[in-house]
């Protein structure tokens, strides 16, 4: 089963869904856009977070969110919450309220 990381830019609320889990778990180590200094706070699954191969297991999920990262720079980091099983980042917008 594929676990989900999501990645949070500072300062702002999470715009959708946390990934499934009882209780998450944030990441001490943000990613950092190599052009600007704005950082993005990574939550994931505690359980999944904790385990002892969480550091291989994310490696790729990790790696396609700093490139989504990057490439919303030429926006001006816009997107405030990506997410990723890894497979394909999604960005998470905010649902308009009636």
């Amino acid at each position: 089963m594929a676990k989900t990381i999501a990645a949070i830019r500072s300062g702002t609320e999470p715009l959708g869904k946390l990934p499934e889990a009882a209780f998450h778990k944030w990441l001490e180590e943000p990613l950092r856009c190599a052009k600007c200094d704005v950082t993005y706070n990574l939550v994931a699954d505690w359980d999944w977070a904790s385990s002892r191969w969480f550091e291989e297991e994310s490696r790729g999920p990790i790696r396609m969110l700093k490139k989504a990262i990057q490439s919303g720079h030429a926006v001006g980091h816009r997107v405030t919450h990506l997410e990723t099983s890894g497979v394909v980042v999604r960005s998470v917008t905010a649902t308009p309220n009636p």
